[in-house]
């Protein structure tokens, strides 16, 4: 079984589907920038302030400096919307820190149910975050990221991302475009759109609990082993494919909660993944996930 686990894992890494690209793909797989969903309970945490003024809060935007920390739990694991053939769950914890300047660095990993070695890999990252204009409606992000694989594979190593953003005034509707340019002995191009959403359901002096759904879609110009059966031997074997094409179309439904410096997701994510190259009969899927962070602000 972990052999099989294994042989399945590295061809996904072989294809360029990582789960996630965590801190500096600001704009990747049902994610908003890092800084966009912190930056949004500060603004909550201000609100709760009556007597603090809209000016003094837009001012306090830009002397945030703090550290997010956070964990996140999926209740399985899709490769862009594909299922693996192997149920298991999967979580990824991640801590960044983020500057007023656009600058932040995040460290995170991510572990895996079945495979071997659980533990897949761990990352840094460094990006830039910068906001175009004084009423901050489009924003540009890159940024580096570097992966240490726990099995030494050195195919996916490097990831280079540029994203660009546009929200309304009140930040309720918004839209990301990024590219992400992976390489180590192989090399992949993801090209990621989402469009979301910010409806607020509760909103006390300590609290506020809303609605952020989301949709992506998931774009790649990579080489793809699909299994086929060998007309000759009648064995499975796995053939590559060089395909651009668009992969997965991703529906994400999360409700935010949000206490001060603590905020709780839980939501469901459905996949509608479209069949490339001799892909047939894919089907869409679905898990639960859960994700838990705390900000610590380091502004005195």
């Amino acid at each position: 079984m972990k052999n099989t686990a294994n042989k399945i894992l590295t061809l996904f890494r072989r294809t360029g589907l990582l789960l996630f690209m965590v801190a500096t793909s600001f704009f990747s797989y049902a994610q908003v920038t890092p800084e966009d969903d912190e930056i949004d309970i500060l603004l909550d945490e201000l609100f709760f302030n009556e007597d603090q003024m809209i000016d003094d809060i837009l001012a306090s935007l830009n002397r945030y400096d703090f550290i997010y920390t956070s964990i996140t739990f999926n209740s399985n694991s899709y490769f862009s919307g594909r299922d693996s053939g192997i149920d298991q769950f999967n979580f990824y914890p991640q801590a960044s820190y983020y500057h007023s300047s656009g600058f932040n660095f995040s460290i995170s990993g991510l572990y895996y149910e079945t495979f071997d070695p659980n533990w897949d890999f761990t990352s840094l990252s460094l990006g830039y975050n910068h906001y175009l204009g004084k009423k901050k409606l489009l924003y540009l992000s890159t940024g580096y990221t570097r992966y240490f694989y726990s099995d030494g594979s050195g195919i996916f190593t490097n990831a280079v991302d540029l994203g660009l953003g546009i929200q309304n005034k009140k930040r309720t509707i918004g839209s990301t475009l990024s590219a992400t340019y992976l390489f180590g002995t192989d090399n992949a191009l993801q090209l990621i759109s989402s469009t979301y959403g910010k409806i607020t359901l509760a909103k006390k002096k300590t609290f506020s609990i809303k609605f952020k759904p989301r949709i992506n879609f998931l774009i790649a110009q990579q080489t793809m082993a699909l299994e086929e059966l060998n007309s000759q031997t009648q064995e499975a074997e796995y053939i590559n494919y060089d395909v651009f094409d668009l992969l997965n179309t991703q529906l994400n439904l999360p409700i935010t909660f949000v206490s001060k410096s603590f905020n709780l997701d839980l939501g469901y994510m459905i996949n509608f993944p479209n069949a490339v190259a001799t892909e047939t009969n894919l089907k869409s899927n679905g898990f639960f996930t859960i994700n838990m962070g705390y900000m610590l602000s380091l502004k005195k």
